[in-house]
């Protein structure tokens, strides 16, 4: 049997000698054009009945809620009269339809320019009696405004005619009737309505004060709570430091030692030790078996602001004015190192086990989380606008908030991703902020205005203003900073008042008798 001889067209092999890629690419591409000669450089031509198909898919999935509207009839604006011809006759109007029109009836498409819509023009118009008339193939008719449109349907399906046609005159009726209601064609009114994702609050009884403890002579900037939960710490504009009984509220000890307002306070859970940090630039470590002083830590150019104890390593952090973090071995009272990157001052800090292990929030309106191996910042937050005065860590989620004049925020951890803001805004310069185990946050503005919120929605379900000592002025209704004890059932103030205020829950409150703030999921959740 003689073998087929290739086409005359094709091109000869090529001698081994001279295969060259450049000859062979040549030679595969002149094959290629010579068996796609005929349609070479020409568009895929279109199938129209996949066209068709994927046209009334797409109406079916985008419209098919709103296919029932009716679209009204257009009215035909009046045209003059036009004048008269010299031989006494009328001229037809300039958009009169004429005998040979196809449809007369309705107003005229514009012209379509794509390929599918040309497709789709030429779908015949129908009267709205056979909008439900079912196709074969799977696609049934709907008439909207005298147009006929194709609505996808599954093989199979069977839709009643008369009860279709009921349901969406009712269903017209009420949407029309919304549309009236509000005065204007309102496009929410056809819109579909998604259920809010936005988690609900939990139910909080409500806080009241129940003690007011006097004693200090000046402002009291800060608090901190022993951890066996027997007394708490509080440290004044008055240069001193008083240790209070956490049961009765009665007087301990006064520690004095400072020259300049006490700014901070930090009780060691590893060690008897309590620090202190103050304007006179000095940070002091106290023995609490021998109430002195055992160390200074000398190193800071200005006034110092806040101070964090780190929970299992022997070092402490202090931020001021300097606009640094120096962070401290209490052993040896020899500066570790120092985290600089901020601009101005340093006003609040958090400190912790697991990475990020330093937390600074600073007037600079940024925060940053700290990589203490490295010695440098490996997160800046810069979604605030206004400086951060306020830091408080969860005890039990892998996160922590921020509080500024313009918003409180809360972020996820290790990388700092901003969560969510909290649903009201306290218009107030916040200075404190604090967490307890059932996930209640307090804060406490200039003020004087003290708002409870709900930890995973952000509700502010209670509103409370503190009330200053007789002989106070208003403008001394300042919360400097506040804490909940160990068991999360009393919160401790400090006030610019003189005062140390402590709160605790209603005991017999109840969602019937106190149901708080009415709760209102966010509308426009924004993402800074």
């Amino acid at each position: 049997m003689a073998a087929t001889e290739a086409p005359a067209s094709f091109a000869p092999e090529i001698p081994v000698e001279t295969k060259t890629i450049k000859a062979l690419t040549l030679q595969s591409l002149k094959r290629t054009y010579d068996v796609f000669a005929s349609s070479y450089g020409q568009p895929t031509p279109l199938d129209e009945s996949s066209q068709l198909l994927k046209a009334a898919i797409k109406y079916r999935d985008e419209y098919a809620h709103v296919s029932h509207v009716v679209a009204p009839a257009p009215v035909p604006k009046p045209t003059a009269a036009p004048p008269p011809s010299a031989a006494g006759a009328t001229l037809p109007a300039a958009g009169a339809a004429t005998a040979t029109d196809g449809n007369a009836a309705g107003p005229s498409r514009p012209e379509s320019r794509s390929s599918l819509a040309k497709l789709i023009d030429q779908i015949p118009t129908a009267p709205a009696a056979a909008a439900s008339e079912k196709r074969p193939g799977g696609t049934a008719a709907a008439a909207v405004g005298g147009q006929q449109l194709v609505l996808y349907q599954p093989p199979g399906a069977i839709i009643a005619a008369g009860g279709r046609a009921a349901d969406a005159a009712a269903q017209q009726r009420a949407v029309m009737s919304v549309i009236n209601d509000k005065g204007g064609n309102s496009s929410a009114a056809v819109s579909r309505r998604l259920a809010s994702k936005w988690p609900r609050p939990v139910w909080h009884a409500p806080w009241k004060m129940y003690r007011v403890i006097s004693g200090h002579l000046g402002w009291v900037r800060c608090v901190a709570v022993d951890p066996g939960n027997e007394w708490f710490a509080t440290g004044s504009a008055d240069r001193t430091i008083k240790i209070w009984d956490m049961a009765s509220g009665q007087l301990k000890l006064t520690l004095t030692g400072h020259i300049e307002q006490v700014t901070g306070l930090a009780v060691s859970a590893r060690h008897p030790y309590m620090f202190s940090c103050g304007l006179d630039k000095m940070v002091k470590c106290w023995d609490l078996e021998q109430n002195k002083v055992i160390r200074s830590y000398h190193g800071h150019l200005s006034g110092v602001y806040c101070i964090a104890l780190h929970p299992s390593l022997d070092v402490l952090m202090t931020g001021g004015r300097d606009s640094v973090v120096r962070v401290w071995d209490m052993r040896t009272a020899v500066q570790a190192m120092v985290l600089s990157g901020h601009d101005q001052t340093v006003c609040s800090l958090l400190s912790q086990a697991p990475d990020p292990q330093v937390i600074s929030g600073s007037h600079d309106s940024t925060i940053r989380l700290w990589d203490l191996r490295k010695g440098k910042a490996s997160a800046v937050l810069t979604h605030h606008k206004k400086s951060i005065r306020a830091l408080a860590l969860h005890p039990q989620d892998f996160a922590f908030a921020s509080a500024s004049a313009e918003n409180i925020k809360k972020w996820a951890l290790p990388d700092g991703d901003f969560l969510h803001n909290m649903l009201s805004q306290q218009r107030a310069i916040i200075n404190s902020m604090a967490i307890n185990q059932d996930g209640v946050v307090a804060t406490g503005g200039d003020n004087g205005s003290l708002w409870w919120w709900d930890w995973r929605s952000g509700h502010c379900f209670q509103q409370d203003e503190t009330v200053v000592q007789p002989g106070s002025l208003e403008s001394e209704a300042t919360l400097y900073d506040m804490v909940f004890d160990m068991s999360g059932s009393r919160l401790i103030t400090a006030e610019g008042d003189k005062t140390v205020k402590m709160w605790r829950e209603v005991e017999d409150a109840t969602p019937e008798t106190h149901p708080g703030l009415p709760f209102r999921p966010p509308k426009d959740i924004k993402r800074f």
